[in-house]
């Protein structure tokens, strides 16, 4: 587990226990990158599974976004997965076996107001994913999950940036078929599954775990 969070991370491992171990790293720094996956091979011997899952979010159109908040969002939800993919691969490879799972978003697809940065990265995760799934076949699969609403801390902190909370959550909510927002553990079972033998016929796909908001907006441009 990498994750700059180094209080909540440790005690994650703690409640994980021996199987688990965490390392702060910031995804963007290619020497930390480097020397974390170093440290879990050595660890664990091998790096058997990528679930490439840093991603932040910022609010701002093209024009008023500036070039360092645009390359930190690019620099995390994208540079970052690139990054760990460098380091995992060649294990994987080593072995003839491996599987990554990238992690994109709803807005993979579609955008909402003023979130270039974040819809341009993670727009380009679906390209890195099928580029790994074409040039290191038949060895690793690599697929994407792209949940919309997640009861996650970033969505709690998006919805700090509105002066009417409760209302901006009510409309996430509504605006998906299922009139709900995702569990983290749902997402996380979608990733397990795409990591497992059982999906060992499915590469370079992308999977909407969206409580069908793309079928809603879909349908919309239809009408």
């Amino acid at each position: 587990m990498l994750d700059t969070d180094e209080e909540n991370g440790i005690l994650l491992q703690k409640k994980l226990g021996g199987n688990a171990l965490f390392l702060k790293c910031d995804i963007t720094n290619e020497e930390e990158v480097k020397s974390c996956f170093q440290k879990a091979i050595d660890t664990f011997g091998s790096i058997d599974y990528l679930v490439n899952n840093a991603g932040i979010l910022g609010y701002t159109p093209v024009h008023e976004t500036s070039l360092a908040e645009w390359n930190k969002i690019i620099g995390v939800n994208i540079t970052g997965q690139f990054l760990c993919a460098i380091y995992a691969i060649p294990s994987m490879l080593a072995k003839k076996k491996g599987a990554i799972v990238n992690l994109g978003s709803a807005q993979s697809f579609m955008s909402q107001q003023k979130v270039a940065p974040y819809v341009t990265s993670k727009t380009a995760v679906l390209g890195l994913t099928r580029s790994i799934a074409v040039d290191y076949t038949p060895y690793i699969r690599c697929n994407t999950v792209c949940p919309s609403t997640v009861d996650t801390p970033m969505l709690h902190w998006a919805l700090e940036q509105s002066s009417n909370p409760d209302a901006v959550m009510e409309e996430c909510i509504d605006m998906h078929l299922l009139k709900r927002i995702a569990k983290p553990e749902e997402i996380a079972s979608l990733i397990a599954f795409l990591c497992s033998d059982d999906a060992a016929n499915i590469t370079g796909q992308s999977f909407r775990s969206d409580g069908g908001i793309g079928i809603l907006i879909e349908g919309s441009k239809q009408d």
